[in-house]
């Protein structure tokens, strides 16, 4: 490609993919189509659920996942791209293991861990996502890095918040109402200033429930920095 494009791996699910290409196109200062950036789509919906894989005591499952995302990074490398965003937060366990791209990856994990630290320098954020994002530590590892302590939900919560992602953003359905309540009220009772969105369904539920600045939204993070990574300017 002579054009500069952006890679986006998505499919993780597909509204999340939809909405971050909203937020790109939105947050971009443009005044007509030439003024914004080119991006290349791959959404992969095949993907096999990162959350398993990572949980899963079943090495060909962990396998299966790793290949799957390191063959679509590898399909956007080929095609030309610049640099690469994934719009899953739990397949950055192993994007952030691949050793072999020549361009970089756009991390929403760190990204989003070092606006925490600048939002909330040295004070309790919350982290919302799934069984295996949390299992991986990957948001904690970044926020402590930033000086900032994570918590993470109850037991009782964290279900709610996988029935959440699951039951209900990836099924297609409204969020639900009584589940969200109980964890918002466990982290705000917690005392944190803030809470990481940290899965792309979440991001979803963002939008559609227009939840105020308390929520910090990983893909939103991701979505500046790239556009600033493009050479363009955020609106």
């Amino acid at each position: 490609m002579a054009k500069e494009y952006l890679g986006v791996l998505g499919g993780m699910g597909p509204m999340a993919s939809a909405l971050f290409y909203k937020m790109i196109t939105e947050k971009t200062a443009a005044e007509k189509d030439q003024d914004h950036l080119n991006l290349v789509l791959l959404s992969d919906a095949e993907t096999p659920d990162r959350t398993a894989a990572i949980l899963s005591d079943d090495f060909a499952k962990w396998q299966a996942a790793w290949d799957s995302l390191h063959q679509d990074c590898k399909t956007l490398e080929g095609l030309g791209c610049k640099a690469i965003c994934c719009t899953c937060n739990t397949a950055h366990y192993y994007l952030h293991q691949f050793d072999d791209l020549s361009i970089p990856v756009i991390s929403m994990i760190r990204e989003a861990a070092a606006e925490m630290g600048r939002l909330h320098p040295g004070e309790k954020v919350a982290i919302l996502a799934t069984d295996g994002t949390i299992r991986t530590g990957l948001y904690q590892k970044e926020l402590e890095k930033q000086g900032v302590t994570p918590y993470t939900c109850s037991p009782e919560n964290q279900t709610n918040v996988m029935h959440l992602i699951y039951d209900c953003v990836k099924a297609g359905l409204p969020a639900d109402k009584e589940a969200w309540a109980a964890v918002d009220a466990e982290v705000k009772a917690a005392g944190c200033k803030g809470a990481l969105l940290a899965c792309t369904e979440l991001s979803v539920i963002k939008a559609d429930e227009h939840l105020d600045e308390f929520y910090v939204d990983p893909m939103e993070v991701m979505a500046e920095r790239a556009i600033e990574f493009m050479g363009k300017q955020v609106k």
